[in-house]
């Protein structure tokens, strides 16, 4: 794919992770998954990992926090299940 595609499909998934957000409640929080399905409803899978990248840049443009275990967590030093929600203030 190239750069300006990944560039392209990282802006769209960015859009899809805020838009999941706006249709919940303030408080609540999404899955990466439930973004890789909305996108790709047949074979989300591969997009799990472009998912957390979008989420983390939304983590360092100040839109978002990434949580594990309900704790806000360092997006550099993730393992395992994330939640992804919006920033507290």
């Amino acid at each position: 794919m190239a750069e300006s595609e990944q560039a392209h499909d990282g802006a769209r998934l960015e859009r899809r992770i805020l838009e999941l957000l706006d249709q919940r409640a303030a408080t609540s929080t999404i899955c990466p998954s439930d973004v890789a399905r909305a996108e790709a409803p047949e074979d989300w899978r591969p997009l799990m990992e472009p998912v957390r990248e979008a989420a983390r840049r939304l983590v360092a443009s100040g839109e978002v926090e990434i949580t594990q275990h309900g704790e806000v967590v360092d997006p550099g030093a993730i393992k395992g299940p994330i939640r992804i929600r919006r920033r507290r203030r």
